[in-house]
Order: C-alpha cells, then structure tokens, then sequence
C-alpha cells in the first residue's frame, strides 16, 4: 500500500455549456474553486468549456486566439487559485474561416505549459439520432505535444475523438505519460456505447491514469452531451465517475502504484520491436546541438560547432568544400552505412529535417530551387559510409547545364566528402564553417 505523502488529488470537472461564453466561464470558474476547496492540485474541464454553439457560423466567430480573453481569465484563475488547469478543448482562432480545437495546460502561475490541437476530427453522421462534422469548422491538428511534467505526473493530451486512436496514447505512453487525458463533448449515443469501455481500455493497455473530463446535458436545442466524467486507474478501475449533472469528482494519482502496476505485469518489456514498431511521423524535434562536443560522420569527427540542426534522430551540418554556396549535409545520428539500414523512424526523420533545412538554406541564400541528393553505394558515388543527403541551393545560371551539377558532385568530394586529408588547402577553415553554421542555427534554435 502507497503511502499518503505519494498522492495527488486531481478533480474531474463536468459542465454544461452553451453558446454564453461569459456563461460559462462563470461555470467554469465555480467548479476550478469547488476543486480547489477539494484540495487537488489539478483540475481537469472538458471539451468545449468555453461554448458549444448552435452553427459553424457561431463557432468561428467566437473564437479567440490563446492570448484572447478567454484563455487570460482562465490563466487569471489557475494563478489566483495556485492550481494547475488542463483546459480541454477551446475554439482557437485561425487564419482562415476555421478553428483549431486546442487542449491547454496552464501551470498555477498562469502560464501556459503545453498546447495540442485536436487531431481526430468527429465526422459522424448516425441516421435520425445525430449528425456532426467537427470538420465543417475546425482545422486538424498535425502534432503530438510533449508530455507536461505537473506534481501528478507527466500529462498526455489528447481531446475526445482521439479516445478511439488507440495509436497516439501509445506514442504519449512512449513519451513518458503517467497520465492520459480526455477531455469530451461525446454524444449520448456514442457515449452510452462506448465512452467507459475505451476509457478503461485505454489506461489498461497503457498502463497509465486517465482522466476524462465531459461535457454533459442539453447545450442548446440542437446538441446534448453524454457527461459520466472519471478518473481510471492503470489496471482499469474507475476511481470516480459523475454520472449526471454539472460537479466536480476527485482521485489520488498515485505514482508509485502506477510504476508498481507497471513492474508486475511488464507489458512495454514484452512488445516485440523488432517485429513491429509505432513511431511518431514528421517528428523531427530539435535537440541542443552542444550537450556533446562532436559528432561521428563514419569514421571522422565533426566538431558540433559546424552543425546547424540536430533531432533525435538526425542532424545537420556545413560542407567543408561544398560544391555551391549553402551546399550543407543531413545524416542519421546513427552510422548506417546503406540507406536500407535506416529504421523507420530515421527515415521519417530525416526527410523531415531535410525539409526544413531544405527551406532554411532557401532563405539563408537567396535561392530559387533546391538540389537533393543521395548516394547510395560506391557505384553511385558514395565515398563515406554513412547515409547522407545533400542539399544544394540553385539559383539561375549557376552552371552552363542544369545536370552538370551532379558531375561536380561526382568529383568534388575525392578527399571523402570534405574530411581533413594531408592536404588541408582545398577545404574551408573551421572558423569560416563555424560563423555559416551559427547563421544557420536561427531557423532551428530561436535562441541562437
């Protein structure tokens, strides 16, 4: 048995909203302090607790950019109370006739700690019960937040439909989620379906608390929400639930259990990786490029001053003699040799940072086209056995022939790919690498 000192209280709160903002925000403001007065650290509010309106008309109108006023109450209210809030799901302000349906979490001093647009738009259409289509009026989402580390755990966002994927609460459990969330709007039909069994599914499978904060009753004349808001524990038991009406329910988040749960029944340990393998797509994050002073290009050193970009997984680094202005190279962290060596995740990886570096060398010199280029194997001419990818910056004009560039490709990297050999005259000075690479640093890292 888990001692009190390794609980936290978190609250689920469950609300009706309707197309009154101020409204709401009163409602919502009620239960954070109900929390409150409960002692939990957290509080949890659902989907939509900003409004729920009548038409896509309404909903894009009253949407707010996450500095609007909405948003900077709700901050107001987290820093007044010393709470922490996961603000479930808020009409975020685009640039064109759509929302984004974004997942906040603010830390008790009112700032902002994470952010996620929803990515799983409802598009359901049940004859004679329902019809919805988020998508009439909401932009989808195209990235996995971090997990936010809070006093109950590291936090998972996710926002209603997203219950029904069970592949991105892997990929939070992956990341280090204790907690997965699911703040809802689901509808009667659907919830009287499904809404307990994929909750309990889902910290099963996972081996993580969920906490799943709903919308409940009639919004308007057009829409009603299901509402039995819980909290689930990671060997599938809820903890509490509100079956009806507006309120507030608590739970102990108990960490230890959770690794205690995770210990006795290994499931992670047991996935065979090297049958399959679930992998973030296009999630090349940037990581601090000199937490190590170089890196291994094959066999020679690259000195982490010249490298411009790095990921997880891949990284970005000038060109010792490099065949036109802005001639830079993108390799896997990983020595592999052959492009089929790559795993999966390096491939997605590294096309991914190609892509960007690609735009950053565009703008960085001026050009009007790109050249990317691999060479696999020695008989395509590849002379250091480490996969990589060059990228060229082209502008008009800049050889008599388009393709005479891949002849200069050919022959210009004879002393392996710009590596110090006994003739040191023909590459640029490590000093000259250095200062593009630092100009090239601020498409990546804000700070640099």
């Amino acid at each position: 048995m888990s001692s009190g000192s390794n609980l936290v209280k978190v609250a689920v709160c469950q609300m009706t909203a309707t197309p009154d903002s101020k409204s709401n925000l009163e409602q919502g403001r009620m239960l954070i302090e109900e929390s409150k007065r409960q002692r939990a650290q957290i509080a949890f509010l659902p989907e939509g607790f900003d409004n729920i309106n009548r038409s896509r008309a309404e909903s894009v109108e009253a949407a707010q950019s996450v500095s609007g006023p909405t948003i900077s109450e709700y901050c107001a209210i987290a820093k007044a109370n010393n709470m922490w809030l996961s603000l479930g799901g808020f009409k975020e302000k685009s640039d064109v006739s759509k929302v984004y349906n974004t997942h906040l979490i603010v830390d008790p001093d009112g700032n902002i700690a994470g952010a996620y647009r929803k990515m799983h738009l409802f598009d359901v259409d049940i004859p004679d019960k329902v019809r919805l289509c988020e998508s009439d009026y909401t932009l989808a989402g195209n990235e996995i937040s971090k997990v936010v580390a809070t006093p109950a755990g590291n936090i998972g966002l996710s926002t209603c439909y997203d219950l029904r994927f069970p592949e991105l609460s892997a990929l939070l459990r992956n990341d280090g989620a204790d907690i997965l969330t699911y703040p809802s709007a689901f509808t009667i039909p659907t919830g009287k379906a499904h809404w307990e069994v994929l909750l309990r599914a889902r910290a099963i499978e996972n081996q993580c608390y969920v906490v799943a904060a709903a919308q409940v009753g009639a919004h308007h004349d057009k829409r009603a929400s299901y509402g039995h808001s819980m909290i689930v524990d990671p060997w599938g038991k809820v903890l509490c639930e509100i079956k009806d009406g507006i309120g507030v329910a608590t739970a102990d988040i108990d960490l230890q259990q959770l690794q205690q749960t995770r210990e006795s029944l290994p499931v992670d340990k047991h996935k065979r990786r090297d049958v399959y393998r679930l992998d973030k797509l296009g999630a090349a994050e940037l990581h601090n490029i000199d937490d190590v002073p170089q890196y291994m290009f094959a066999q020679y050193p690259i000195s982490s001053k010249v490298v411009f970009c790095k990921t997880n997984l891949s990284f970005a680094f000038v060109n010792r003699k490099p065949v036109v202005p802005g001639h830079v190279l993108v390799s896997p962290l990983r020595v592999c040799k052959r492009f089929h060596d790559l795993t999966t995740a390096e491939t997605s990886d590294l096309f991914e940072v190609v892509k960007k570096v690609g735009d950053a060398v565009t703008a960085e010199f001026g050009a009007d086209s790109l050249t990317i280029s691999i060479q696999d194997g020695p008989d395509a001419g590849q002379t250091v056995e480490h996969v990589h990818v060059h990228i060229l910056p082209r502008k008009k004009g800049d050889f008599e022939n388009n393709d005479d560039i891949y002849k200069k490709l050919a022959t210009h990297d004879k002393q392996n790919e710009g590596i110090s050999t006994a003739d040191n005259s023909i590459f640029r000075a490590e000093e000259v690498m250095a200062r593009e690479a630092t100009s090239m640093r601020k498409y990546f890292h804000k700070d640099q």
